[in-house]
């Protein structure tokens, strides 16, 4: 039934120049449009994610939303170099761009927070660089 539907994906957030600032400054996304409600940005042309105005939430401990990436060591120095510091867990091994393998190398993993505390991760799967 939605398999040839688009997606949209919705980030909670408190703040719209916030938002703005980091999703479009930083991490380079287009901002489409802005309204009382949300800040609707676009990535890969014609994806869609809605910064929706959620004052009271609480950001959760796991990822909320995330990029499959071609070259996830590029990416993520990229973050860095933007002032967007790759989160460390302690139980996983991490190299020095803060990117984790998982067991068998099928794919690679580097998770940073946006500015409310959202948990965001760059991903490169095998199937990506085929």
């Amino acid at each position: 039934m939605l398999a040839q539907a688009s997606v949209v994906g919705f980030i909670p957030v408190h703040d719209f120049d916030l938002a703005e600032g980091f999703y479009a400054g930083k991490l380079g996304l287009t901002v489409a449009s802005r309204d009382p409600f949300a800040l609707v940005l676009t990535a890969a042309g014609d994806v869609m994610i809605r910064c929706v105005l959620t004052p009271e939430f609480k950001p959760q401990p796991y990822t909320v939303f995330g990029w499959e990436v071609l070259d996830i060591t590029v990416s993520a120095k990229a973050l860095n170099a933007a002032g967007v510091e790759t989160l460390r867990y302690p139980w996983f091994e991490q190299d020095a761009d803060g990117v984790w393998t998982a067991p068998g190398g099928a794919a690679r993993v580097a998770w940073f927070n946006d500015p409310f505390g959202n948990v965001l991760s760059l991903s490169q799967h095998k199937a990506a660089t085929a």
